[in-house]
């Protein structure tokens, strides 16, 4: 791939190795010498976090050299994983299996597909349309009408969130954005998306367990502060603001643009711990032991991509 051969791709792909590197060290170091079981807890928490980090890129990694369809196929396991989580949790019903069946088998692989042959048109509006009416459609033919709101809402949301929301991450390869994406830059998008995301949600985390005190929804996240909220989306801002070369944005726009995507990134969050309140479950899953499922990892993605994607298109392309 020869974004390796670029050399601020590699500057920041090596700045960020070294970053976990360092985080891993120094976890490991706290964990060895805090002794105190809340200190503990907080410990294990963030080197769960900074494994997650690792995971992350070495997917993104993934991504990069294989390619733009590898990585929309990459994102489209992503999609089915997070999936596969979202309905572990959310009660059905047999009639409910076979609108599954269209969900995953029919409705995924085509969305994605869509994002792999740069069908703009179509794809923003294949799951909110058309996938949507044929759903509930389907729904009403399977003839159980208990509870059938409930169930259809259900089944909708779950695939606008784990699919269509998540789909916007690989769709930022489609954009054409003049004397940027013409050689092959798109993938620093995908790259400034995730990590001012995630690095916000980190920020979050580490500024609000130093100096947080008031919740801002404590029936929903009682760890989610005040503080730790504007430290987080402030640091977030400034770290989006100092990538601003890896982008075709000035040091203002990426500011402002990554201020949004880390708002957005709160907010998906929020809404993902209300979801798993509402199951009484603390995580997703378990298939990254120790910090959760694949959704617990990309909470703050699904609402941020979208609205990035559609920010970046409007203005720049």
């Amino acid at each position: 791939m020869k974004l390796f051969h670029d050399p601020q791709f590699v500057i920041i792909l090596a700045a960020l190795l070294g970053v976990l590197i360092i985080a891993s060290l120094v976890g490991w170091a706290l964990s060895r010498r805090v002794s105190t079981e809340k200190g503990c807890e907080v410990i294990a928490n963030l080197n769960a976090r900074i494994k997650a980090w690792w995971v992350m890129v070495a997917v993104f990694m993934l991504a990069v050299t294989v390619g733009p369809v590898g990585s929309v196929v990459l994102f489209a396991l992503v999609s089915f994983l997070a999936l596969r989580e979202y309905f572990a949790l959310s009660p059905t019903i047999r009639q409910d299996h076979r609108i599954l069946i269209w969900l995953v088998f029919v409705i995924l692989p085509v969305n994605y597909v869509l994002v792999a042959i740069k069908w703009y048109g179509l794809f923003t509006i294949f799951i909110p349309v058309y996938a949507l009416i044929w759903l509930q459609t389907r729904a009403a033919i399977a003839g159980a009408t208990q509870e059938f709101l409930d169930r259809a809402a259900r089944i909708q949301w779950g695939m606008m969130v784990t699919v269509y929301f998540v789909s916007y991450v690989p769709a930022l390869l489609m954009l054409e954005i003049p004397r940027y994406s013409e050689s092959g830059q798109n993938f620093k998008l995908m790259l400034f998306l995730v990590l001012v995301v995630q690095a916000s949600d980190v920020f979050q985390y580490i500024v609000g367990k130093l100096i947080g005190k008031h919740a801002i929804s404590p029936h929903v996240s009682p760890n989610k502060t005040i503080e730790g909220f504007v430290g987080g989306i402030m640091l977030g801002t400034l770290l989006g603001a100092g990538l601003f070369g890896m982008t075709p944005f000035t040091i203002l726009q990426a500011g402002a643009l990554a201020l949004v995507i880390c708002l957005m990134g709160f907010a998906g969050g929020l809404v993902m711990s209300a979801t798993k309140r509402g199951s009484g479950v603390k995580d997703f899953g378990a298939l990254l032991p120790g910090h959760g499922g694949i959704m617990d990892r990309i909470d703050s993605l699904c609402f941020s991509a979208p609205v990035f994607f559609h920010l970046t298109r409007y203005f720049f392309t």
